[in-house]
């Protein structure tokens, strides 16, 4: 479609249906206008080797693939396939000129739902995931299987499947994946593929091989009661029949991603529950690692796009940096003994932004300090504290108290055999004997990242926040003069504490700590 079929498109009078509004939404593949009521989605005409959308016919035949395909998971979501027509203002969904073009007809699910957008909230539920699961686990269990589908999990198959990801995504390289990671990502699976041979032809044996969803992340769940799954891949039979753990893997990738590690295992759990399947834990991690590197890769596709805003770009390239960062990480994750790492440091030393990374890249459950000071007080996470005194919630008291859940929460999270983040200033080596000893009866390793910078970086941080009202911390250079005097710095133990300079940028910073740990190959650049 060109810019003046678009045009005619975000007209409410081009719709059969009363619309006040018409809301344009842009993908690497398809236009999407939103009306009150309903969403007309049109395939662009393009080629990306994973699909090809070049032809009228074409864009008709996946129109009605998309309908029947998805309505096995949201059959009152997916209505008809509707022409687009000529007319005398341009094109629109009225009359009976000549056909241009087709679009899926869907109802319009409620945003404020959408599972993505909540999970930015943290206010996705565990009652909403189990249900979730359920779902998918039903859904697995009656998706066709046979001699037609299960030669997609084929080890020749995946590597297939890998190795033309590898040749789109070498374009990338450079830009939002760096030669280092994009090597590291493909001498691993160089190696899974041949060590676990035997497990990925009994997979398909054991009749895993399924005809699934192929597209199973929180950008196409709306947390609707009971909720909704919809989109998924309808342009390509081998991306949509793969191992149903492939399916799975998607999803938990995805809620790490957001830092919602708790619930891809509450997830996992009640999947396996119902499926019986316990059989995939290796593959799990194979095949999350292929999810994050695909989202990276389509990530960098719309990145690229010029016909979308440079705001939209921008965003797709960031988000397909920390896809790629995610992919590596889930690598590296393999490595790591599990581990209690605490902070320690003083306000304005980069804690909170390094314990975010390195949770966010190993895959990790991060407890933040600042964030659960506010929920025990219950205020929103970015409204300023109620000052200084013995009775605020920075008081002796409330301190502990935020102290003391953060341990019994840490040690939910290690009794789960996970590895945990916690994110806190630590001042006082009485609370750092409390984690440390948590860590000794949990049999875990424990680390200090005790971080440090000069003190003019640590100031200039500081004032950059000054009258930000978007800030879950509410430290200020007036609460670090005051911590500079209290705090007590760590003892360095080998092996136990170590020193990290926060003064370079931030992936700089977790690369060489990751390296210290002995995960990531050293001169990794």
């Amino acid at each position: 479609m060109n810019s003046s079929d678009i045009d005619s498109l975000l007209q409410p009078d081009a719709y059969p249906d009363p619309t006040s509004t018409v809301q344009l939404i842009q993908t690497h593949v398809s236009l999407l206008f939103i009306t009150d009521q309903f969403v007309y989605k049109v395939k662009k005409p393009v080629a990306l080797g994973f699909l090809n959308f070049t032809t009228l016919q074409r864009r008709f035949f996946y129109c009605h693939e998309e309908l029947r395909l998805n309505r096995r998971l949201a059959p009152e979501l997916y209505l008809t396939v509707v022409p687009i027509r000529k007319s005398s203002r341009g094109v629109s969904f009225h009359g009976s000129g000549a056909v241009v073009e087709y679009a899926v007809k869907m109802v319009r699910l409620p945003e404020e739902l959408m599972m993505n957008r909540l999970l930015t909230q943290g206010t996705v539920t565990t009652d909403q995931i189990r249900d979730l699961a359920g779902i998918v686990a039903r859904f697995h269990l009656a998706a066709a299987a046979g001699p037609e589908i299960a030669p997609h999990g084929s080890p020749e198959a995946i590597s297939g499947n890998w190795e033309e990801s590898f040749n789109t995504v070498r374009q990338f390289v450079g830009t939002t994946v760096s030669p280092a990671d994009f090597h590291l990502i493909r001498r691993w699976v160089e190696r899974f593929l041949q060590d676990h041979e035997l497990l990925l032809r009994r997979r398909v044996s054991d009749g895993f091989i399924r005809e699934g969803d192929g597209d199973l992340h929180s950008g196409n769940i709306c947390l609707t009661s009971p909720p909704v799954i919809f989109d998924c891949i309808e342009f390509s039979e081998r991306y949509r029949c793969l191992d149903t753990a492939a399916d799975v893997a998607f999803l938990l990738m995805d809620l790490h991603y957001y830092g919602a590690g708790s619930l891809a295992r509450d997830f996992l759990a009640e999947y396996r529950a119902i499926t019986g399947d316990v059989g995939a834990g290796e593959l799990l991690t194979f095949y999350a690692c292929y999810w994050a590197f695909i989202r990276g890769e389509v990530e960098s596709i719309t990145a690229h796009d010029p016909n979308l805003p440079p705001g939209e770009r921008n965003r797709a390239e960031e988000s397909a940096r920390r896809h790629f960062r995610l992919a590596r990480g889930i690598i590296l994750r393999e490595k790591l003994p599990q581990t209690l790492f605490i902070t320690c440091g003083l306000s304005g030393s980069g804690k909170s932004a390094v314990a975010g990374e390195l949770a966010f890249q190993l895959g990790t459950e991060l407890l933040s300090s600042d964030l659960l000071r506010k929920r025990l007080a219950g205020i929103p996470a970015t409204t300023r504290g109620d000052g200084d005194g013995s009775d605020s919630i920075y008081g002796p008291s409330f301190t502990r108290r935020t102290y003391d859940t953060l341990r019994e929460l840490a040690g939910d999270i290690l009794e789960e055999g996970a590895s945990v983040v916690v994110d806190a200033t630590f001042r006082d080596p009485r609370e750092r004997k409390l984690f440390r000893d948590l860590a000794r009866i949990s049999g875990v390793r424990f680390m200090i990242l005790y971080l440090r910078c000069s003190q003019k970086l640590l100031l200039e941080r500081l004032l950059a926040r000054e009258g930000r009202r978007d800030l879950i911390s509410d430290a200020r250079t007036e609460q670090y003069l005051r911590q500079k005097n209290e705090f007590r710095p760590p003892k360095i133990v080998p092996g136990e504490v170590m020193v990290v300079d926060t003064a370079e940028t931030l992936l700089h910073t977790v690369d060489v700590l990751l390296t210290s740990l002995g995960v990531l190959p050293c001169g990794h650049d």
